[in-house]
């Protein structure tokens, strides 16, 4: 038995054929008959590793349109973290200069709450009108006030209220800001003071009136 080979192109692969002449397994006459030998395990490895690039490509962008980690936007609602009533918040239900109240935004529309990211946390603190600076005051809704809970420190929450100074408190590094002029750093390490979330009153509910101005997130490390 003999063995003949060569490759030819077939478009962007390349076959390698294999001829046999084996008198005994031929037709009695010699016939040599082709084995096609082609490159099937590179191909398959190729569609699956595509197949697994989509997968995680679809998995990505199904993550980014996850309604529940989208900033709040005008129109949302506000309810209190850990409210399994999801009771939409009012004015009235913020005790004036009791301290902060955290709370998630929520899209009316699906009654999707929007607590997929950290980023999207709110604190809400109610103030006498009287002492807040003409641009917070614009952002307020009946002397409430809403900033983002997250210290751009290195992202504790800013939980701490001090009644005495009316300013707000982080517990890690103690940065402290004042919610009466736009939530400005007053003293700490924080970078830069909280974002504010400009509010407004719809059938005596709180409302985001814009989405948050200044920036989310940490500083960078």
């Amino acid at each position: 038995m003999t063995n003949d080979s060569y490759e030819r192109g077939t478009g962007n692969r390349q076959i390698r054929e294999t001829w046999n002449t084996d008198d005994a397994a031929s037709d009695g006459a010699g016939a040599r008959r082709p084995c096609v030998i082609a490159t099937a395990g590179r191909r398959a490895l190729l569609v699956a590793g595509a197949g697994l690039g989509v997968g995680l490509v679809a998995k990505a962008a199904g993550a980014q349109t996850d309604p529940t980690h989208d900033r709040p936007q005008e129109g949302d609602l506000l309810i209190r973290v850990g409210d399994a009533t999801q009771a939409p918040l009012t004015p009235d239900g913020i005790p004036l200069g009791a301290g902060q109240v955290m709370a998630w935004p929520v899209d009316p529309a699906g009654n999707v709450v929007r607590d997929g990211s950290r980023l999207n946390k709110v604190l809400l603190l109610k103030l006498d009108p009287s002492v807040l600076d003409p641009q917070t005051a614009e952002r307020a809704a009946d002397g409430v006030v809403a900033y983002s809970a997250i210290c751009p420190h290195t992202g504790c929450e800013v939980v701490n209220w001090l009644p005495d100074k009316q300013i707000l408190d982080c517990p890690c590094h103690n940065s402290e800001y004042d919610p009466k002029a736009g939530a400005r750093v007053v003293s700490g390490p924080s970078p830069r003071g909280l974002a504010a979330l400009p509010l407004r009153i719809a059938d005596g509910k709180l409302m985001v009136a814009r989405p948050f101005i200044g920036r989310l997130g940490i500083q960078q490390i």
